[in-house]
């Protein structure tokens, strides 16, 4: 076999049907934040003495806690107290006091009894489900059809059997649960918010097809903790429901600003995940200066009610400008506001053309993380975008709907399709 030849062809015929990705190298500076610079020549020339002057609309850090003054002078001071690295695997001598105090706090923070955190929520992810649905002997799955990569590839690597229900669909979930034996192991998997379509899940009625059908619940609040419920504490606490899922999953690497993901839970399962997870007990611990500075900032996100008001009353808003010149986008109610515009190449195109005309940088999204033919710019909005950058940005997408870029018509919810889970194959 030529090897070489395989991978190039791949290569060239995912870029033929347009679906290869350019990453932009940028500075993200917390002084000027928005505003950033593009590290390289991939800017016409007429742009780049002025790059200081472009704006980032799709960045997950919400709350701008990478910037926050307190965790930056935590995470430095820890460095010089213990140095960079962990030194091992936490049964290795990678577990420090820092550690354990973090996994602390996130207990606390969801009201739960134990936590364990990974180097990612994607690892966490992916390996809880492996294990879990391998370890439970005849485990039936059930996901949503919109479920994240990592929670798919977790299930699929477990061989378990999973059966796929109607995105945010009980009626589709209830369906598929009276098909299988009540006394029979089960699994639901789902999201609190889904960040392609920023589309909300109703956690309390899932909980409650749970009980009825003697089903585990695996919740993934990556895009929620730090945003919705009390403290922060995420979408399963808004629904009243944090003490009724199974395993709830979340990230350090967004609302909290710095890396690394985590399960919590009852401590019997909490202990199962921790001593028979490969993807736990096999990789080097993250930092201790890293794991400092996650519990700096869930400590300071705890009481940024402030932070949470402003982002949702500037989506609220943005999405009112939307509407009010027809441009549409998914309202999901949520702070993730999609623009829809169909074709990978359209929103290529787009992309680029906000960024050469108007400074305006906004990644592309398209197929495989989402379904072909829903391509989209992905905006969301943090406490340091001001209204002024909002009305800029509007701005901008009208005059591109003007030169008829961008379709038309509001999309309610999420009615553009699923991208089906055997791509992940």
């Amino acid at each position: 076999m030529n090897y070489k030849n395989f991978f190039e062809t791949e290569v060239q015929n995912f870029k033929n049907e347009g679906f290869f990705r350019k990453f932009l190298p940028i500075k993200r500076s917390r002084t000027t934040f928005p505003v950033t610079q593009i590290q390289n020549e991939t800017r016409s020339n007429k742009l780049n003495n002025s790059s200081k002057d472009v704006k980032i609309w799709c960045t997950n850090d919400y709350l701008n806690m990478s910037h926050n003054p307190d965790v930056i002078d935590t995470m430095i001071s820890t460095i010089k107290e213990v140095g960079t690295g962990s030194g091992g695997t936490r049964n290795i001598s990678g577990t420090t006091a820092f550690h354990v105090s973090l996994e602390e706090k996130i207990a606390q923070f969801h009201k739960r009894e134990s936590a364990v955190v990974f180097n990612s929520a994607y690892l966490a992810n992916q390996s809880t489900l492996w294990t879990i649905c391998k370890k439970i002997n005849g485990i039936h799955v059930f996901s949503d059809e919109l479920n994240h990569a990592s929670l798919i590839q977790g299930i699929k690597n477990s061989g378990a059997p999973c059966s796929i229900f109607k995105h945010n669909d009980l009626d589709s979930l209830e369906n598929l649960l009276k098909s299988e034996d009540l006394d029979a192991p089960k699994i639901i998997v789902f999201e609190s918010l889904y960040s392609m379509d920023g589309t909300i899940t109703n956690v309390s009625k899932y909980v409650q097809l749970a009980k009825k059908y003697n089903a585990l619940t695996y919740l993934d609040e990556v895009h929620a903790v730090g945003l919705y419920g009390e403290r922060g504490s995420g979408i399963a606490n808004k629904f009243g429901a944090s003490n009724e899922i199974d395993i709830i999953n979340g990230t350090l690497a967004k609302a909290f600003g710095q890396i690394g993901g985590y399960v919590t839970g009852d401590k019997y399962i909490i202990d199962f995940i921790r001593s028979f997870t490969p993807g736990f007990i096999f990789t080097t611990s993250l930092m201790p200066s890293v794991v400092a500075a996650c519990k700096k900032s869930i400590e300071i996100v705890e009481s940024a009610d402030d932070l949470r008001s402003q982002i949702l009353e500037k989506a609220s808003y943005f999405k009112k400008q939307l509407e009010r010149h027809n441009i549409r986008y998914i309202n999901g109610d949520s702070h993730i506001i999609p623009i829809i515009v169909k074709t990978a190449e359209r929103a290529q195109f787009l992309s680029k053309k906000l960024l050469d005309d108007f400074n305006i940088y906004t990644q592309p999204i398209f197929y495989p993380t989402v379904p072909k033919g829903s391509a989209r710019l992905r905006i969301t909005i943090t406490p340091k975008h001001s209204y002024t950058d909002i009305d800029h940005l509007v701005k901008s997408l009208l005059m591109l709907k003007e030169e008829k870029k961008i379709p038309l018509i509001k999309e309610e919810k999420s009615k553009i399709g699923a991208f089906p889970q055997s791509q992940y194959a």
